[in-house]
């Protein structure tokens, strides 16, 4: 991929966002009157009931199943971390890759728990690594945006490609539910930055705490973006300029791995701020994707909930989260799993002997 021009990467992004399609219509209305057939009133199960449609939409089949579960995490550094943007140094980077492999991240308890795998990938750390991780390194993080772009078209266009190979590659080995997670010292303002284009927000209205800085450091926060902005002048209907110019290396291969999940017809569970800056990015090149993402939590950083309605997304969960690394898109595989259930296991009024008649549905209102 190194020795390819902008040219090809372009036109194998074409290539893949163009086999996009369509959730399948009769799929989802055969589960939608199986649901309404179950013994209970329509609808009370809400967004569960939402979900199972969406998933036998994704899959094309009324029967939908989860088989293998994975985390697809990518890392990488931000060159705009020296202005001190972040409470922590670039430093924690790697050493967070490195307790991710050793399995003692949060991440790690959580996946476990959900029964999921996790594959960290390095798209752009700034310090060598070695280990059980994907080496897919573009840079050694990206530059300073506030003094000129974070990186050129083309690393931007192999970040996005080098999520969608992942992606691939998890499928082909029978990954079947993906959830997006980040990891990168730094990536709140590259997102707050994206977010605030892709919205049309004003930075105060999407810049949040990131890893927990003080008003000092919110307001330097602030004044980074602000002159990234005006500096680059990164144009929000070309998704691959606001990457280039204010975006991150792994936020970009977050977009591609959606990218790839919808082409794969996959659903993507989407993790927090950073996920939801990557599935902007990846909306813009492919509208049909967003059927295919899963929303998860509302985050804590104000800007979340903005760039999920700017999606057309609802959180499922909302636990006051600001973690990252797919931690709250993994706790959603559980109503995955349930929504799954419901529709396989439970009774319907005939299997449970109940007597339905035009009044059933309004005693348990």
């Amino acid at each position: 991929m190194d020795n390819l021009t902008v040219a090809q990467l372009t036109a194998q992004l074409q290539t893949l966002t163009a086999s996009i399609s369509d959730l399948d219509e009769e799929s989802m209305a055969k589960i939608q009157k199986r649901l309404d057939w179950l013994a209970k009133p329509q609808g009370s199960l809400g967004q569960l009931e939402t979900l199972a449609k969406q998933l036998g939409g994704i899959q094309r089949t009324s029967n939908p199943k989860i088989t293998k579960k994975a985390v697809l995490l990518m890392a990488g550094d931000h060159g705009v971390a020296a202005a001190g943007v972040s409470a922590f140094p670039q430093e924690v980077t790697p050493q967070m890759v490195y307790n991710i492999i050793r399995g003692g991240a949060a991440i790690n308890v959580l996946a476990r728990q959900a029964g999921a795998e996790v594959f960290c990938t390095d798209v752009g750390v700034a310090f060598p690594l070695e280990g059980d991780i994907i080496h897919k390194r573009v840079a050694n993080g990206t530059q300073n945006m506030m003094e000129g772009p974070a990186m050129t078209r083309q690393q931007a266009l192999q970040a996005l490609l080098v999520g969608a190979e992942v992606a691939a590659e998890k499928i082909s080995a029978g990954y079947n539910l993906f959830a997006t997670g980040d990891l990168g010292i730094g990536n709140t303002t590259p997102s707050s930055a994206i977010v605030a284009l892709f919205t049309n927000s004003p930075i105060e209205a999407v810049v949040g705490r990131g890893t927990g800085i003080d008003d000092a450091g919110l307001i330097k926060k602030r004044q980074a973006i602000a002159k990234a902005l005006k500096h680059n002048q990164p144009d929000p209907q070309d998704a691959l300029d606001v990457l280039t110019k204010v975006g991150g290396l792994e936020i970009a291969a977050i977009a591609g791995s959606i990218l790839q999940a919808a082409a794969s017809r996959v659903p993507i569970v989407i993790d927090g701020f950073i996920s939801t800056a990557g599935a902007l990015v990846a909306a813009r090149l492919a509208p049909k994707c967003t059927a295919f993402m899963i929303p998860s939590h509302g985050s804590a950083e104000i800007g979340h909930r903005r760039a999920l309605a700017a999606l057309g997304l609802d959180p499922l969960l909302s636990l006051n989260m600001r973690l990252g690394e797919g931690t709250g898109a993994v706790m959603t595989f559980h109503l995955v799993e349930a929504a799954l259930h419901i529709l396989e296991e439970m009774s319907t009024f005939a299997d449970a002997g109940v007597s339905e008649s035009s009044n059933f549905h309004c005693i348990y209102a």
